[in-house]
């Protein structure tokens, strides 16, 4: 059986370190720094799921077109991983706002921090 693959997109520290439990359910991950890196590899590669933070836009430029850090990405997946899962971590001060992303790209799952690794299983066993 074909192994799962799944990209990190690991934007701050408080993204939970969850490569044992990747790893122990048979899941291939590529851990990427910037949401930068991540739109080059994508095009490149798709993958079962992507977990990346979500950061609400509050005075940036994503206030206006764009709600979050996201939504790049997201736009880019239709094209290059229409398939892939996406699994976003929030904080739960901008959980109100991964509905309006939800609206608009439907996401498989969202965990608020503090995210554990049985949290994490949990979605990927559910799939």
């Amino acid at each position: 059986m074909p192994r799962s693959t799944l990209l990190s997109v690991i934007e701050s520290p408080a993204h939970p370190n969850l490569s044992t439990t990747y790893t122990q359910l048979g899941i291939a991950e590529t851990r990427l720094s910037s949401m930068r890196k991540a739109l080059a590899t994508l095009k490149a590669q798709a993958f079962d799921y992507i977990v990346a933070e979500f950061f609400y836009g509050y005075s940036n430029n994503y206030a206006g077109v764009n709600i979050s850090n996201l939504d790049v990405m997201l736009y880019s997946l239709q094209k290059y991983s229409p398939d892939t899962r996406v699994i976003v971590l929030v904080d739960k001060s901008e959980r109100g706002y991964v509905d309006k992303l939800n609206e608009i790209f439907p996401l498989h799952a969202v965990l608020q921090y503090p995210v554990s690794a049985q949290d994490m299983e949990r979605v990927l066993i559910e799939s």
